[in-house]
């Protein structure tokens, strides 16, 4: 009897090397924490750059902006490449735009050099956000997949905490983020410079990981893609998952394109792209970011104190997280559809509560919303609750389906595309609120997350299928 076999002379399954699988998946959410460090970095920052630059509000506000125009090049362009050049590669690309990103947007002098090094910031942050959770899934086992791809959205919570924290840190040292710190520099130039860091250790790490095995059968490179396969889940698991790799090329092998997005049969795209587009757009539809993006602001808009405002951001970052682990233990349980669609349901009431609170205020003299206490706590208590339905549900779950739900032939164009619209819809919903908040105020802002939320409920009823204990070879278009 060989050591691949049992008592009965059947083959065994191969453990594999679980310990290794989560190591490398843990090196590729350092690009979540690096994507949630990005993003939230420039919060610390904005009186600096008035500062140094001399912007206006619409200025400011383009320079605050400006990543997120990156982000969404950046996510489609990736996924593009890293059909050609593999996840590892963009990964590493994505790494050094980082760390070029940090440095060059704390010695800027200018608005455009500022825009220029923040746009490049974007390009990395769209990489990371769809060629992580791809690479995790297509190095993961199915039964955990789930899982480990869910530890990507705390890695950016994470990130976004750790650059609230650390911008808080050094303005408090320097007294002010506009005041010098180490080496006569200002706060806010060393608030970017702090990601340099996370950074390097993202792409030195990424040195020592593999490329992913599917990508390496895409590209016709089985011996090395079985060399892989046979680290991850040993020599009878790896040598049997090359074959169903193949297996699920061998009707259409070629060189993935962006055309294989559209059905040869129907001349249409194919259902699977609508809905991952779907997926990207909703996540952003309930209005999720204007709480990361403009907290403070809302808050502070409803007639809480600055340092009030502040807290209540602290304990959204903290339920956020609490909200993820949930998720991590849920996930590879009861499934990604149901995650979804009870999110749905749960943002939508608590959105409707918050829109009902907002509904009863009164403006003062100088235009800001008035809450009774009793609305005004309605308010605070639904809205920390629509951050806890998001973070268990749409926040990590939108980019658990993307990085599996497509079959492998066209996995990195799915996600080119759904990654343009996740980021495009990010820039729409960021760059409309403050129009919104002035035209038709904060009730109906919020009414409009709430009834994207409530549709969001019969898209995914209709149109998405559950992936959960599925092998990504089992995905169909």
């Amino acid at each position: 009897m060989t050591p691949n076999q049992t008592a009965t002379g059947t083959p065994a399954r191969d453990t594999g090397n679980t310990r290794f699988i989560l190591l490398i998946s843990l090196v590729a959410t350092i690009g979540g924490f690096l994507f949630g460090f990005d993003s939230g970095v420039i919060n610390g920052t904005v009186d600096g750059l008035q500062a140094a630059f001399r912007s206006d509000s619409v200025g400011t506000g383009f320079n605050v902006a400006s990543m997120l125009l990156g982000c969404a090049f950046g996510a489609f362009f990736a996924g593009r490449l890293a059909d050609l050049y593999g996840r590892r590669a963009l990964l590493i690309v994505a790494a050094a735009f980082f760390i070029v990103s940090a440095w060059g947007s704390g010695v800027a002098t200018s608005s455009l050099e500022f825009v220029v090094y923040r746009v490049l910031g974007g390009l990395a942050v769209g990489a990371a956000s769809v060629m992580s959770p791809a690479y995790i899934s297509e190095v993961s086992a199915a039964h955990y997949r789930g899982r480990l791809a869910t530890v990507q959205q705390i890695a950016i919570i994470g990130g976004l905490f750790a650059a609230f924290l650390s911008n808080y840190l050094l303005a408090k040292f320097a007294g002010a983020s506009t005041q010098p710190l180490w080496g006569g520099h200002e706060a806010w130039r060393w608030m970017f410079w702090m990601e340099v860091a996370p950074a390097a250790l993202f792409l030195v790490a990424l040195m020592f990981i593999p490329e992913s095995p599917r990508f390496l059968v895409v590209k016709k490179r089985n011996q090395q893609a079985l060399q892989v396969l046979v680290r991850l889940y040993g020599p009878t698991a790896g040598a049997a998952k090359l074959g169903e790799i193949e297996a699920s090329l061998a009707r259409d092998h070629h060189r993935p394109q962006l055309s294989d997005l559209v059905s040869r049969a129907t001349g249409r795209l194919r259902p699977i792209v609508w809905v991952g587009i779907g997926l990207a757009t909703f996540q952003q539809l309930v209005g999720i970011n204007v709480v990361f993006y403009y907290g403070a602001v809302l808050w502070q808009a409803v007639g809480f104190s600055e340092s009030d405002a502040l807290l209540i951001n602290v304990l959204s970052g903290a339920l956020s997280i609490g909200a993820c682990l949930l998720t991590v233990v849920l996930i590879d349980r009861i499934g990604r559809k149901p995650l979804l669609w009870v999110g749905s349901l749960g943002m939508a009431v608590t959105l409707g509560l918050v829109t009902v609170a907002f509904a009863t205020g009164s403006l003062d003299a100088a235009g800001t919303l008035q809450l009774s206490d009793s609305m005004g706590v309605l308010a605070l208590v639904a809205a920390n609750i629509y951050v806890v339905f998001f973070n268990l549900s749409w926040g990590p779950v939108m980019w658990v389906m993307l990085g599996e739900m497509f079959p492998n032939q066209i996995r990195g164009s799915g996600l080119a595309v759904a990654g343009l619209f996740q980021w495009g819809a990010n820039f729409a919903i960021t760059i409309t609120f403050p129009v919104m908040l002035a035209g038709i105020g904060l009730a109906a802002t919020y009414g409009f997350y709430a009834a994207s939320a409530f549709v969001s409920i019969f898209f995914v009823l209709r149109y998405v299928h559950e992936t959960k204990g599925r092998e990504l070879e089992q995905m169909e278009g």
